[in-house]
């Protein structure tokens, strides 16, 4: 049974994608092949506090985990914190004297999205401890998570966007009479605002004129102290999942048709309206701009493992226009980047396994010498 590599799979986390996180990682932790990994799970509460959880599987996305894991870790430790020694990659739960807690882990899957997981954080952490991890790498990471520098990047890249302007919740605070002067001189309205660093369309939202337009600067800025004020593209939204390393492939193209105004986060999460077309319903040159645009993308911010990159299709001159990145996108039954792959011929155990594998190589790639 040695063969069998250990798995964490971490969930939760100081964010506002939380629950989303533990729907995720519920979903990757039931299709997960246990005769291949030995699987250990540990979540993160709101508050930030690490606790391993023994418990089922089901009880995570419910967020009754929370409680069974606060018992267990009272009645078997004398300490509730978990540490990573740097030296050895283990992960080590509870009184560091407890020798015989020491798990020794292969490799580290952080279902974490958005801001706390997703940004680069948990990926410096995991660096310094010398463990392989699921996804990209801190600098990818982070950019990407940053939608006002990812777009500097994709600019650089010569991928169309939408044009932008962004500002600090100092800022908005300060002089909200020069900021709409700003955003009016060079937009017409509506305009789309949003927090430059969140997911999962969290503090976005669509202003239609000067009084909606202070409404989500305010709203925004609850997430962000940094707010990117977007051009209006009438477009049809669609993704495309890439996976790889240095060598990535893009899967096919899906669609998402929102039953809201935008997709928002009621319209992915909650109201179970939207609805979800793999393939999309384009021709065929657009569908390889769209991946070939992904793919580009993905190379310029240096990802690896895995991300979802987002786009607009013009409706009337299809021209396509990346919108964001998403380098831990959902994997929950109804997320687009496993049902993209599972389109193009693998499965969600499967994919979990590649994206395990992934991480082991890359993770062997980044080896560095140090001189003595």
């Amino acid at each position: 049974m040695s063969h069998k590599k250990k798995v964490l799979v971490i969930f939760g986390g100081k964010s506002s994608e939380h629950e989303i996180s533990r729907i995720s990682a519920t979903s990757i932790l039931k299709n997960i092949n246990y005769e291949k990994f030995y699987v250990f799970m540990l979540g993160i509460t709101k508050e930030g506090k690490w606790l391993p959880y023994n418990g089922p599987v089901e009880k995570i996305s419910s967020g009754e985990w929370e409680e069974a894991a606060l018992r267990e870790n009272a009645a078997t430790h004398t300490g509730d914190n978990v540490l990573i020694n740097s030296v050895m990659g283990n992960i080590l739960v509870g009184d560091e004297a407890l020798d015989s807690q020491k798990i020794k882990i292969d490799v580290v899957f952080p279902v974490l999205h958005g801001c706390n997981g997703e940004d680069g954080t948990i990926q410096g952490l995991l660096e310094l401890a010398g463990i392989p991890y699921v996804g990209c790498g801190v600098l990818s990471s982070a950019l990407a998570m940053d939608k006002v520098y990812a777009k500097i990047i994709f600019e650089k890249a010569g991928i169309p966007q939408a044009d932008y302007l962004y500002f600090t919740r100092k800022e908005i605070a300060d002089d909200f009479l020069g900021i709409a002067q700003k955003v009016e001189d060079k937009f017409s309205y509506p305009v789309f605002v949003k927090p430059s660093n969140a997911g999962s369309s969290v503090g976005v939202s669509k202003a239609a004129d000067r009084n909606d337009l202070k409404k989500a600067l305010d709203y925004a800025a609850k997430y962000d102290r940094k707010v990117m004020v977007e051009e209006f593209i009438d477009g049809r939204e669609v993704e495309c999942a890439v996976l790889g390393n240095d060598q990535p492939i893009a899967s096919t193209v899906g669609e998402i048709v929102p039953s809201n105004e935008f997709y928002d986060y009621n319209a992915k999460y909650i109201d179970n309206k939207s609805k979800i077309l793999i393939p999309a319903d384009l021709p065929k040159d657009i569908v390889e701009k769209i991946r070939e645009y992904a793919i580009r993308a993905y190379k310029a911010l240096d990802c690896s493992g895995l991300s979802r990159v987002d786009f607009f299709v013009h409706r009337e001159s299809m021209k396509v226009f990346i919108n964001e990145i998403n380098t831990l996108p959902g994997f929950t039954d109804i997320s687009m980047y496993p049902m993209l792959w599972q389109e193009s011929g693998i499965s969600y155990s499967e994919l979990i396994e590649k994206l395990i594998d992934l991480a082991i190589e890359r993770f062997k790639d980044n080896i560095r010498q140090v001189d003595a």
